[in-house]
């Protein structure tokens, strides 16, 4: 399952396929972190089970107006216009790429059997995927890496064309994409309950119901649980009054990046800095995906190119 690992230029801050350098990245033309994560932005395929369709709707982590993550199960049927479409996002980078951040979260992580001992289920939930973006001189750039989060493991997928290869961890499959807006979106997929997120696999929702959020911006709820068209608004971790900014509320967290909650497993939820794969190695700790993407990019690939490990901008550091 493991390739050797690759030395790494920390102290250049560049890995190359082939040798050691500092490749700078072409000018390309001013972009906003929002602009960014929109182009980029996923068309989301979410499964989901009809004995509680809205409990696999997308949502805000305050959708209930306040950030006591403590009552976000018991909210969650409250009021059903508040399950309205969103997704988190950030942006780090370095001078050869861009590291994009999706967070997709759900109030509960359910089943549709009692869990009497806690075993399946757990208040919040938080899963995503990390796109690698190269800084090639064009306005967006160019995707040539994803990886994503289910549960404790993360799987690795490169679109068509990309020259990354398996380094440390074994490629799992091909980004498909489409068309949206104009421009192709990476695709994933996302499980009904328990939320764990792949790519996009082309096969029809298990048991045929399931919502496809599209970016568009503007944050919509599904008409029911089979829905083929609902727009998500994206919503930024580092904004002033937003998730990052929260990171040691006792109202939000147990403990650092794990959500509090009391249904099911205690304190079970994490956000993108409480991710972990648990079996990448020691050097690739929980949270890494989120707070230092280019090396756990730079071991997960091989076939990267020029590649700095060195940020021009890290807001989780």
């Amino acid at each position: 399952m493991k390739a050797l690992r690759r030395l790494a230029a920390l102290c250049a801050g560049v890995v190359t396929s082939a040798s050691l350098i500092v490749v700078a990245a072409p000018n390309a033309a001013a972009v906003t972190d929002l602009e960014l994560a929109t182009r980029w932005a996923p068309i989301h395929y979410q499964d989901t089970d009809s004995s509680d369709y809205d409990a696999d709707y997308l949502s805000k982590i305050d959708f209930d107006l306040e950030w006591d993550t403590l009552n976000n199960w018991e909210h969650q049927d409250d009021v059903l216009s508040r399950m309205a479409g969103h997704v988190y996002y950030s942006v780090v980078e370095t001078s050869t790429h861009w590291f994009v951040g999706y967070g997709f979260y759900h109030p509960r992580d359910w089943e549709d059997f009692s869990d009497p001992f806690s075993l399946y289920t757990h208040e919040n939930d938080m899963e995503g995927v990390l796109l690698t973006i190269r800084r090639d001189g064009s306005t967006y750039g160019k995707f040539e890496a994803m990886v994503s989060v289910a549960h404790t493991d993360f799987y690795s997928y490169v679109p068509s064309g990309s020259a990354f290869t398996s380094g440390r961890e074994n490629v799992d499959g091909t980004v498909p994409m489409q068309t949206y807006n104009g421009a192709a979106h990476p695709t994933t997929r996302q499980e009904a309950k328990g939320h764990g997120v792949y790519a996009w696999n082309s096969a029809a929702f298990p048991g045929g119901d399931g919502v496809v959020y599209y970016p568009s911006g503007t944050a919509e709820v599904p008409s029911s649980g089979t829905d083929s068209s609902v727009g998500y608004k994206l919503v930024n971790i580092f904004d002033a009054s937003g998730l990052w900014s929260r990171r040691n509320s006792s109202t939000t967290f147990a403990s650092y990046g794990t959500f509090r909650g009391d249904n099911g497993k205690d304190n079970s939820a994490n956000a993108p800095w409480g991710w972990d794969d648990g079996n990448d190695g020691s050097d690739i700790p929980r949270g890494l995906l989120a707070t230092n993407p280019a090396y756990l990019v730079s071991q997960y690939f091989n076939g990267e190119g020029s590649f700095s490990l060195a940020y021009t901008r890290n807001s989780y550091q």
